[in-house]
């Protein structure tokens, strides 16, 4: 019962995983090199993705970890995992937590860190009924690579009996998915409307960065939900993070906490995000960003 699952849902491409599944696999075979136990990936396929339904996806998981009984199973931070762990924990009378940034087993203890308080504090969870199933934070592990050899696949192709998919939108928000972005340019409330955003998406253009929002920003209607980094939103870890009229709530501050380096623009000097920015401008952002444009579009000629 020490064995280790990761679920990899519905990847485009089992060959080419992105980095947050390439993250949870290499978390899960250090756990299962750490408990001398084999590593078990169990990947919903991406062909009976329009026949999604959490019933049809648990029943298939359900019946896996039976046959497997895992110690974890580990599910990347996306709104699958999300939906998915809590109900297969209870299904199969584990515990279940989220958002961890490490997992940890001793002996038959197993626990997580995960931020606490808007990120202001790590708590340590200890997961007392087995199997654990967690979902984990996005890029917060180092890439395994999925071996076929000494792993042992399987691939769950969901029942097309029941729900049916019938339209699917895609919103694009840029070339890179935000957790996997270097660099992020965000806007907030603070930019008024929903046409300065076209101007942080020239600027993203001049130095390949994905366009974000904050909450408030997305609520407006301004830009899709998938744009929001936050709390509730999508967390990121950038080697910069451009927020531009944001205030710096502390649930915005939240998804934030692992960008290596925050810049801020803002017109109050007293706003929340120039307390965790290594750089920051106090003006409005009308008047910096033409100037910032200028000095981009000069440096790439």
């Amino acid at each position: 019962m020490n064995d280790i699952v990761a679920c990899l849902t519905f990847p485009s491409d089992i060959n080419s995983l992105d980095r947050a599944s390439l993250g949870l696999i290499g978390e899960c075979r250090r756990l299962a090199n750490t408990l001398g136990s084999k590593l078990h990936v169990i990947v919903l396929d991406a062909s009976s993705q329009d026949h999604y339904s959490a019933e049809a996806a648990l029943s298939a998981l359900v019946t896996s970890c039976k046959a497997i009984r895992p110690r974890a199973v580990l599910f990347s931070n996306d709104c699958y995992g999300q939906e998915l762990a809590p109900r297969l924990a209870h299904r199969l009378g584990g515990s279940a937590v989220g958002d961890a940034v490490a997992v940890l087993v001793d002996g038959e203890k197993t626990s997580v860190r995960r931020g606490v308080y808007g990120g202001k504090a790590v708590a340590e969870v200890e997961l007392k009924k087995t199997p654990a199933v967690i979902w984990t934070r996005s890029r917060s592990f180092d890439s395994g690579e999925l071996t076929r050899d000494a792993d042992e696949v399987t691939t769950l192709t969901l029942d097309s009996e029941g729900p049916r998919l019938i339209e699917r939108k895609q919103e694009r928000t840029g070339d890179v998915r935000l957790e996997d972005a270097e660099i992020i340019v965000s806007g907030g409330r603070g930019l008024g409307g929903p046409e300065p955003f076209e101007q942080l998406k020239e600027i993203a253009a001049l130095i390949n960065a994905q366009v974000a929002a904050s909450r408030a920003a997305c609520d407006a209607g301004w830009v899709p939900p998938s744009y929001q980094v936050g709390q509730t939103g999508k967390k990121v870890a950038p080697a910069l993070y451009l927020a531009i009229a944001i205030s710096g709530a502390s649930q915005h501050l939240a998804g934030i906490s692992d960008a290596k380096v925050i810049a801020a623009i803002n017109s109050d000097k007293d706003a929340p995000i120039f307390k965790h920015c290594s750089f920051g401008i106090v003006e409005d952002y009308r008047k910096v960003l033409p100037l910032l444009k200028t000095e981009l579009v000069s440096r790439r000629k």
